[in-house]
């Protein structure tokens, strides 16, 4: 049995930052980009294709301070830096791909929707 729904709200409020960063389109894609391995930043980049430079730096930064990935610098002339998916981050793997799953078999349902509304509201 689910509490009331004012304690609801409360019992949500300590796990919003965390769904804010799980939730995020980047951090979603992000995970996908690293899915099977580390890849270095312009790779991530360019898997991703839309994100800015700094968006992706931001990005990278929150999820590795919430410990879903790894930033590995390898002492070479220019520094190598690698980024994969942590033992927390690979967790985030399956859920995210049905979330993508999900979106996939609804798709039309949720474009259709969108013109009834936009229709209705013109």
């Amino acid at each position: 049995m689910l509490p009331e729904p004012s304690k609801l709200l409360d019992m949500c409020r300590p796990v919003r930052q965390i769904l804010a960063r799980v939730g995020d389109k980047w951090s979603v894609l992000i995970v996908m980009a690293l899915r099977d391995g580390p890849r270095r930043f312009n790779e991530i980049k360019r898997a991703i294709g839309t994100i800015s430079q700094r968006m992706l730096t931001l990005t990278l930064k929150g999820m590795e301070r919430d410990g879903l990935i790894k930033r590995t610098v390898f002492p070479t002339k220019p520094p190598r830096v690698d980024y994969e998916l942590t033992e927390l981050g690979h967790s985030l793997r399956r859920p995210v791909e049905e979330l993508g799953h999900w979106a996939i078999e609804h798709e039309m349902h949720i474009a259709k929707a969108q013109q009834t509304f936009d229709r209705d509201a013109a």
